[in-house]
Protein backbone atom coordinates (compact mmCIF):
# COMPACT_ATOMS: atom_id res chain seq x y z
CA UNK A 1 0.00 0.00 0.00
CA UNK A 2 1.20 3.70 -0.80
CA UNK A 3 1.48 5.76 1.73
CA UNK A 4 0.35 9.23 0.49
CA UNK A 5 0.53 12.43 2.76
CA UNK A 6 -2.21 14.97 2.70
CA UNK A 7 -1.05 18.01 0.74
CA UNK A 8 -1.27 20.95 1.95
CA UNK A 9 -4.26 24.02 1.24
CA UNK A 10 -2.56 26.02 -1.63
CA UNK A 11 -1.89 29.23 -0.92
CA UNK A 12 -4.09 32.58 -2.88
CA UNK A 13 -0.56 34.20 -2.74
CA UNK A 14 2.37 33.54 -4.70
CA UNK A 15 4.24 30.66 -2.95
CA UNK A 16 8.15 31.51 -2.13
CA UNK A 17 11.11 29.31 -3.08
CA UNK A 18 12.12 26.29 -0.81
CA UNK A 19 15.69 26.78 0.62
CA UNK A 20 17.62 24.67 -1.55
CA UNK A 21 21.01 22.92 -0.46
CA UNK A 22 23.31 20.76 -2.58
CA UNK A 23 24.95 17.75 -0.82
CA UNK A 24 28.10 16.10 -3.02
CA UNK A 25 30.94 14.17 -2.40
CA UNK A 26 34.33 15.09 -4.39
CA UNK A 27 37.45 13.68 -4.78
CA UNK A 28 40.69 16.15 -4.74
CA UNK A 29 40.32 16.78 -8.36
CA UNK A 30 36.35 18.06 -8.06
CA UNK A 31 35.64 15.14 -9.60
CA UNK A 32 31.94 12.86 -8.53
CA UNK A 33 32.27 9.66 -10.32
CA UNK A 34 35.15 8.12 -12.26
CA UNK A 35 35.34 8.42 -15.91
CA UNK A 36 32.93 5.60 -16.85
CA UNK A 37 30.35 7.46 -15.06
CA UNK A 38 29.95 4.34 -12.58
CA UNK A 39 28.82 6.13 -9.29
CA UNK A 40 31.43 5.10 -6.62
CA UNK A 41 30.71 5.20 -3.00
CA UNK A 42 34.03 6.81 -1.63
CA UNK A 43 33.30 8.62 0.59
CA UNK A 44 33.46 7.53 4.89
CA UNK A 45 31.16 6.37 6.83
CA UNK A 46 31.02 9.93 8.21
CA UNK A 47 30.36 11.26 4.90
CA UNK A 48 27.18 9.02 4.42
CA UNK A 49 26.20 10.07 7.98
CA UNK A 50 26.10 13.61 7.23
CA UNK A 51 24.27 13.27 4.02
CA UNK A 52 21.43 11.19 6.25
CA UNK A 53 21.83 14.30 8.76
CA UNK A 54 20.82 16.43 5.61
CA UNK A 55 18.34 14.80 4.66
CA UNK A 56 16.57 14.74 8.50
CA UNK A 57 16.78 18.86 8.34
CA UNK A 58 14.68 18.58 4.92
CA UNK A 59 10.93 18.47 3.47
CA UNK A 60 12.17 16.93 0.29
CA UNK A 61 15.23 15.17 -1.02
CA UNK A 62 15.90 15.31 -4.56
CA UNK A 63 18.00 13.04 -7.41
CA UNK A 64 18.07 13.15 -11.37
CA UNK A 65 17.46 10.55 -13.08
CA UNK A 66 20.73 9.30 -13.79
CA UNK A 67 21.67 8.97 -10.06
CA UNK A 68 18.34 6.95 -9.63
CA UNK A 69 19.08 4.81 -11.93
CA UNK A 70 22.80 4.36 -11.10
CA UNK A 71 22.24 3.16 -7.34
CA UNK A 72 20.52 1.53 -5.20
CA UNK A 73 18.84 4.13 -3.72
CA UNK A 74 15.34 5.29 -2.22
CA UNK A 75 16.10 9.07 -0.79
CA UNK A 76 14.57 8.15 2.30
CA UNK A 77 15.45 9.19 5.78
CA UNK A 78 18.04 6.46 6.53
CA UNK A 79 16.54 4.46 9.12
CA UNK A 80 14.33 4.82 12.93
CA UNK A 81 17.23 7.36 14.45
CA UNK A 82 16.60 10.19 11.62
CA UNK A 83 12.90 9.64 11.71
CA UNK A 84 12.80 10.39 15.55
CA UNK A 85 15.38 13.45 14.50
CA UNK A 86 12.33 14.64 11.96
CA UNK A 87 9.58 14.37 14.58
CA UNK A 88 11.66 16.43 17.20
CA UNK A 89 12.22 19.18 14.38
CA UNK A 90 8.29 18.92 13.61
CA UNK A 91 8.77 17.90 10.13
CA UNK A 92 7.49 14.52 8.38
CA UNK A 93 8.25 10.88 9.45
CA UNK A 94 9.29 10.63 6.20
CA UNK A 95 10.18 12.75 3.40
CA UNK A 96 8.86 13.85 0.24
CA UNK A 97 11.07 11.90 -3.10
CA UNK A 98 11.37 13.76 -5.63
CA UNK A 99 13.29 12.69 -9.32
CA UNK A 100 13.80 15.45 -12.16
CA UNK A 101 14.06 13.74 -15.29
CA UNK A 102 13.09 16.14 -18.54
CA UNK A 103 12.52 13.27 -20.90
CA UNK A 104 10.76 10.99 -18.22
CA UNK A 105 13.57 8.19 -19.12
CA UNK A 106 14.36 7.32 -15.57
CA UNK A 107 13.79 3.18 -14.87
CA UNK A 108 10.27 2.79 -13.45
CA UNK A 109 11.79 -0.02 -11.90
CA UNK A 110 14.33 1.90 -10.00
CA UNK A 111 14.42 1.56 -6.13
CA UNK A 112 13.25 4.83 -5.59
CA UNK A 113 9.62 3.26 -6.81
CA UNK A 114 9.96 0.21 -5.04
CA UNK A 115 10.06 1.58 -1.57
CA UNK A 116 6.41 3.03 -0.51
CA UNK A 117 7.04 4.58 2.45
CA UNK A 118 6.65 8.41 1.38
CA UNK A 119 5.33 9.76 -1.76
CA UNK A 120 7.48 9.81 -4.86
CA UNK A 121 7.35 12.87 -7.25
CA UNK A 122 8.92 12.89 -10.86
CA UNK A 123 9.48 16.47 -13.07
CA UNK A 124 9.09 15.67 -17.06
CA UNK A 125 9.48 18.51 -19.44
CA UNK A 126 6.98 18.49 -22.41
CA UNK A 127 9.90 16.59 -24.43
CA UNK A 128 9.05 13.49 -22.59
CA UNK A 129 7.52 10.72 -24.69
CA UNK A 130 3.45 10.09 -23.28
CA UNK A 131 4.23 6.51 -22.89
CA UNK A 132 7.15 6.93 -20.62
CA UNK A 133 5.10 9.57 -18.92
CA UNK A 134 2.25 6.75 -18.63
CA UNK A 135 4.42 4.04 -17.47
CA UNK A 136 5.90 6.76 -14.70
CA UNK A 137 2.20 7.34 -13.33
CA UNK A 138 2.17 3.61 -12.63
CA UNK A 139 4.72 3.36 -10.12
CA UNK A 140 5.02 7.75 -8.88
CA UNK A 141 2.55 9.29 -6.96
CA UNK A 142 2.28 12.56 -9.49
CA UNK A 143 4.25 13.06 -12.73
CA UNK A 144 4.15 16.43 -13.31
CA UNK A 145 5.18 18.48 -16.69
CA UNK A 146 6.96 21.72 -16.40
CA UNK A 147 8.77 23.37 -19.17
CA UNK A 148 9.85 22.55 -23.08
CA UNK A 149 13.03 21.56 -23.48
CA UNK A 150 14.42 21.68 -20.05
CA UNK A 151 12.48 21.41 -16.94
CA UNK A 152 11.30 24.73 -15.47
CA UNK A 153 13.27 24.32 -11.95
CA UNK A 154 11.56 27.72 -10.83
CA UNK A 155 8.17 26.70 -11.88
CA UNK A 156 8.90 23.30 -10.20
CA UNK A 157 10.51 24.40 -6.95
CA UNK A 158 7.45 26.94 -6.34
CA UNK A 159 4.69 24.54 -7.19
CA UNK A 160 6.49 21.84 -4.66
CA UNK A 161 6.19 24.82 -2.29
CA UNK A 162 2.62 25.55 -2.76
CA UNK A 163 0.80 21.89 -3.46
CA UNK A 164 3.58 20.10 -0.91
CA UNK A 165 4.48 22.32 1.67
CA UNK A 166 8.23 21.78 0.76
CA UNK A 167 10.10 24.74 3.09
CA UNK A 168 13.61 23.41 2.61
CA UNK A 169 15.00 20.74 -0.53
CA UNK A 170 17.86 18.95 -0.16
CA UNK A 171 19.66 18.19 -3.92
CA UNK A 172 21.77 15.29 -4.42
CA UNK A 173 22.88 15.10 -7.94
CA UNK A 174 23.47 14.53 -10.06
CA UNK A 175 25.81 16.94 -12.36
CA UNK A 176 23.61 17.92 -14.61
CA UNK A 177 20.59 18.53 -12.10
CA UNK A 178 22.95 20.39 -10.08
CA UNK A 179 23.97 22.59 -13.23
CA UNK A 180 20.66 23.66 -14.35
CA UNK A 181 20.03 24.51 -10.41
CA UNK A 182 23.23 26.87 -10.49
CA UNK A 183 21.95 28.55 -13.54
CA UNK A 184 18.54 29.06 -12.29
CA UNK A 185 19.63 30.80 -9.68
CA UNK A 186 18.20 28.51 -7.12
CA UNK A 187 20.96 27.20 -4.82
CA UNK A 188 20.95 28.36 -1.57
CA UNK A 189 23.64 26.32 0.61
CA UNK A 190 26.21 24.03 -1.02
CA UNK A 191 27.69 20.92 1.17
CA UNK A 192 30.68 19.54 0.06
CA UNK A 193 32.79 16.74 1.30
CA UNK A 194 36.30 16.75 -0.30
CA UNK A 195 37.41 12.92 0.01
CA UNK A 196 41.44 11.75 -0.23
CA UNK A 197 41.28 10.56 -3.84
CA UNK A 198 42.31 11.46 -7.31
CA UNK A 199 40.36 10.09 -9.90
CA UNK A 200 41.29 12.21 -12.98
CA UNK A 201 39.98 11.80 -16.59
CA UNK A 202 38.53 14.43 -18.44
CA UNK A 203 34.92 12.74 -19.07
CA UNK A 204 34.88 12.49 -15.30
CA UNK A 205 31.83 14.28 -13.97
CA UNK A 206 32.32 17.13 -11.55
CA UNK A 207 29.49 18.78 -8.77
CA UNK A 208 28.27 21.05 -12.05
CA UNK A 209 28.44 19.54 -15.60
CA UNK A 210 26.04 20.30 -18.59
CA UNK A 211 26.12 23.93 -19.89
CA UNK A 212 27.64 25.84 -17.31
CA UNK A 213 28.26 29.65 -16.97
CA UNK A 214 29.31 31.13 -20.06
CA UNK A 215 31.35 33.90 -18.85
CA UNK A 216 33.36 34.21 -15.29
CA UNK A 217 30.69 37.44 -14.56
CA UNK A 218 27.76 34.91 -14.68
CA UNK A 219 29.72 32.18 -12.31
CA UNK A 220 27.75 31.36 -9.16
CA UNK A 221 29.95 33.11 -6.28
CA UNK A 222 29.91 30.87 -2.99
CA UNK A 223 31.51 31.89 0.67
CA UNK A 224 32.69 29.85 3.08
CA UNK A 225 30.50 29.27 6.09
CA UNK A 226 32.23 26.48 7.98
CA UNK A 227 34.91 24.03 7.72
CA UNK A 228 35.55 20.94 9.83
CA UNK A 229 38.31 18.08 9.15
CA UNK A 230 37.50 14.48 10.08
CA UNK A 231 39.98 11.84 9.69
CA UNK A 232 41.22 12.48 6.25
CA UNK A 233 37.82 14.40 5.02
CA UNK A 234 37.39 18.48 4.44
CA UNK A 235 33.89 19.27 5.47
CA UNK A 236 33.32 22.46 3.81
CA UNK A 237 29.33 24.96 3.68
CA UNK A 238 29.17 27.37 1.54
CA UNK A 239 26.50 30.02 0.79
CA UNK A 240 25.75 30.66 -2.43
CA UNK A 241 25.93 34.77 -2.99
CA UNK A 242 22.52 35.16 -5.65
Amino acid sequence: MRVVRTKPRRSRHRSPLPFVLVNMAITADGKIATANRAISSFGSDRDHEHLLELRSTADAVMSGARTVDSAKINLGPGGIKFQRRRLRRGLAEFNLRVVASRSASVNPNAEVFRRQFSPVIVLVSRRALRARIARLRDVANEVRIFGGLEIDLDAALRWLRAEWGVKRLLCEGGAELNDALFRAGLVNEVHLTVCPRIFGGRQAPTISDGTGFPNLADAARLRLKSWKRVGAELFLVYSVQN
